[in-house]
């Protein structure tokens, strides 16, 4: 088997570019507010909420202080910005008591004081409070069943919109009459600030209508509590437009557009053509494949759209119907599909990688593919159809030895993809 260092050392150094170019130390600076006269408290929660935290801390000037909540594992130190961790993807009882602390900070602030919201994919499960009438189990349960289901995040966080009592806006009216800015590190596709962690801060003019049409498109069952919270008008999340969220902002200062034009920027570096597809990419991430396995074999035969060698790029956030017990991982099941689709096709070679360093649930990133992937597996009674029928990318990559794992990155704009097509000899 021929050696595939040289493409797999490109195929890291154009997700570690991606990266970079959305830290939020390298991008959080140039969006921050002019002090206010009065106070400036600091909430936030995702992913990247702590390395937000410390880009703020670091810019800042005057006095400051506040709580952002992120997933267990992903904190960072801080001096005045308090950091806790709480459950992710489902949320937990520490979700619930962040949500309870932060409504409380920000409760009796006057008109010349300022909230700086820091809010990153990962908020919707880490800032949980649920509506009056609803438990934490009551979200739990529903937020385990949408996973599953293959549902798109904006559908997913449309449901928890109207069954929270601090999504949706309803944070920012506890901020009132204090100015709010916002400042947001996207993972959704088309980076709708009000879709990321759910809006806390922004409402978004979906209705509790709305978030029952995902649930019935599903046929996910809706018990009486969480129909009662989704048919009272006295619960609804606050209208756009509303007078009390007046003078507040939001700004998106990373997204996956950026990490793909840095990669973009590396590839070309070295040697290579880079076609962006598309950063807002969705659907299922086996179809997906197929798709982009699809592209790369029309590089290959007809140097179209662009000639090899060249480096097709990708982002946005895939998703898996659950259906086996295996270990997954959105960018696990991709590559895994990818492989098959491509049966073993010479110069070819790919990474997918979820920028946050959490594929799913599982201590990778993502996962490497290479030619021989196959037929490496196939020599160690690793069946890649069976794998993928089992919802088990993770194992097959485990056992090739070509899991990605950088541990949590403390940013997200969701999925990275990039596929490395060489030219062909002659």
């Amino acid at each position: 088997m021929t050696d595939t260092s040289a493409q797999r050392a490109l195929l890291l150094e154009l997700f570690h570019s991606a990266l970079a170019a959305v830290d939020p130390l390298a991008v959080l600076a140039p969006h921050l507010p002019a002090p206010p006269k009065g106070r400036t408290i600091v909430i936030g929660a995702g992913k990247a909420a702590a390395r937000m935290a410390q880009a703020v801390e670091r810019h800042w000037q005057g006095e400051i202080g506040g709580l952002v909540v992120t997933r267990y594992g992903h904190g960072a130190p801080t001096r005045h910005i308090e950091v806790i961790e709480a459950g992710h993807p489902v949320p937990d009882q520490a979700s619930t008591t962040a949500a309870r602390r932060m409504l409380a900070l920000v409760r009796g602030l006057g008109e010349d004081d300022l909230v700086l919201c820091l809010m990153s994919g990962g908020g919707s499960a880490l800032l949980s409070l649920p509506a009056p009438g609803m438990t934490l189990d009551d979200k739990r349960d529903l937020t385990r069943r949408l996973l599953a289901c293959g549902a798109p995040i904006g559908e997913i966080n449309c449901v928890r919109r109207h069954l929270s009592a601090i999504k949706g806006g309803r944070l920012a009216l506890a901020c009132h009459p204090a100015r709010v800015v916002t400042l947001v590190v996207s993972d959704v596709p088309g980076d709708d600030p009000a879709v990321v962690a759910s809006g806390p801060t922004i409402p978004d003019g979906s209705s509790a209508a709305d978030a029952l049409a995902v649930l019935g498109k599903y046929g996910i069952a809706v018990s009486p509590a969480v129909r009662a919270v989704l048919e009272d008008a006295a619960l609804a999340a606050p209208a756009i437009g509303d007078a009390r969220l007046r003078g507040n902002r939001a700004v998106v200062i990373a997204t996956a557009q950026q990490a793909l034009d840095a990669a973009a920027g590396a590839a070309r570096a070295a040697g290579y053509t880079p076609l962006i597809l598309s950063g807002c990419m969705e659907g299922e991430a086996r179809e997906v494949a197929i798709v982009h396995a699809g592209i790369a074999r029309q590089v290959a035969a007809y140097g179209q759209p662009v000639p090899a060698p060249c480096v097709i790029l990708s982002g946005g956030e895939t998703t898996v119907t659950v259906r086996g017990g295996g270990r997954g991982g959105r960018n696990a099941e991709f590559l895994l599909a990818l492989a098959i689709a491509l049966k073993g096709m010479a110069g070819v070679h790919a990474i997918a990688c979820d920028s946050d360093g959490i594929d799913g649930t599982e201590n990778n990133a993502g996962a490497l593919l290479d030619p021989h992937s196959l037929a490496r597996a196939a020599l160690a009674g690793v069946d890649a159809g069976a794998r993928l029928i089992d919802n088990d990318g993770y194992s097959f990559f485990a056992a090739l030895g070509d899991l990605v794992v950088t541990g949590p990155t403390r940013t997200n704009v969701n999925d990275f993809r990039a596929i490395l097509v060489e030219a062909r000899a002659g």
